[in-house]
């Protein structure tokens, strides 16, 4: 019912054009829909990740994303990982090369 809810919500942003480029709360709503029933908070630990910049964890996030079967635009990739960085990692943008362009491969 939950993911189903959030769903509608992903919809209705998508439809009403409210959703654009760095919405960490849309990537809120996209990771917990598609990506929050294998994760779980300790997954996104400071002291044992791996993720140690911008560029690591847009990495992170576009290896990971086929894995939900939902095709993730661009844009949807960097509201989570704008969402990541917020709640998560707090990573200091510190240079051109923190911010997009992605090198995610597109489906």
């Amino acid at each position: 019912m939950v993911t189903t809810l959030r769903a509608a919500l992903l919809a209705a942003l998508a439809v009403s054009g409210g959703a654009g480029a760095q919405d960490p709360e849309r990537g809120r709503l996209l990771y917990e829909t598609y990506c929050g029933d294998c994760h779980y908070e300790r997954m996104h630990s400071r002291e044992r990740s791996k993720v140690r910049s911008l560029a690591d964890l847009r990495d992170m996030v576009a290896r990971w994303a086929p894995q939900t079967k939902y095709r993730f635009t661009l844009d949807e990739l960097e509201d989570v990982v704008q969402h990541l960085n917020q709640k998560h990692y707090r990573l200091e943008i510190t240079s051109d090369l923190d911010g997009p362009p992605y090198n995610a491969p597109q489906p």
